[in-house]
């Protein structure tokens, strides 16, 4: 199995467990945004669009710079790669447990269908 740091993996689910920031990051992934532009599709104060936005930083998943008074925000889907990694790790070990499953399930119906036809030609 490939080893990841779990502490990264932890803070880029942690970010990714809440809606409004997986909505964020989709809006983000179409282009850069203000921070008043990501938090007005949710009627959200400019401090909890900030919360949710520093959650995203922390995870490394998106960037952001300052100009002003403007913060600007851009995705960056690097930290989602190691995560996919770690799913798609798991996505092998699923699909081959119900690829054994598929086999002995066909096997049985295999089975299934010769008891039923020993059964009619006894008849």
């Amino acid at each position: 199995m490939v080893e990841y740091p779990s502490h990264d993996l932890d803070t880029v689910f942690h970010a990714l467990a809440d809606p409004t920031r997986r909505a964020m990051l989709r809006t983000l992934a179409t282009g850069e945004q203000t921070v008043c532009e990501l938090a007005q599709p949710f009627r959200m104060s400019l401090a909890a669009a900030s919360k949710h936005i520093k959650v995203l930083e922390r995870a490394g998943l998106i960037d952001r710079t300052v100009e002003g008074r403007t913060h600007t925000c851009r995705l960056n889907a690097k930290p989602m790669r190691s995560t996919l990694d770690w799913i798609r790790y798991y996505e092998k070990f699923w699909g081959d447990r119900l690829d054994i499953l598929e086999s002995r399930l066909l096997a049985e119906d295999e089975i299934a269908d010769r008891i039923e036809d020993r059964m009619i030609d006894d008849r």
